[in-house]
């Protein structure tokens, strides 16, 4: 089941570190990983959603399944990008999230985009629990 058109867009602002580069001045295709979980982890707790509450109350998890990558166009030291974060897909266990990395804003060009599968998983089993649908109403 798609969810996306009845779910508004989240998205989180960051600055490229020179930390963030390779040698050639480029983001390094990995962060963009950083920067995509980074927002996953905003956009749940612009939801209502603690990760740590979830784990130390409730014994829940979720846990990254798989994920798709396109890689664009490069980010450089010092560009501005906006991470972008909403859902994609809701099954019984599983959920997906779509994200994009665009430079300045919404608008701007886009660099990266991805869909990431994360699954609900009780902490100490390791078993998929349901997810819930009310998860994701904020």
């Amino acid at each position: 089941m798609s969810l996306s058109h009845t779910h508004e867009t989240f998205s989180w602002p960051l600055r490229v570190y020179y930390e963030d580069t390779d040698a050639q001045g480029v983001v390094y295709y990995a962060n963009y990983f950083r920067f995509t979980e980074r927002a996953r982890t905003e956009w749940l707790r612009s939801l209502g959603v603690q990760q740590d509450t979830l784990l130390n109350e409730k014994r829940l998890m979720f846990v990254v399944v798989s994920a798709t990558a396109e890689f664009i166009a490069p980010a450089r030291f010092n560009d501005t990008l906006l991470v972008t974060a909403g859902l994609g897909s809701l099954s019984r266990a599983s959920f997906e999230i779509e994200q994009q990395v665009f430079r300045d804003s919404l608008d701007g060009q886009m660099l990266f985009s991805s869909t990431v599968r994360a699954a609900l998983l009780d902490a100490d089993s390791l078993k998929p629990q349901r997810v819930p649908r009310t998860l994701f109403e904020g």
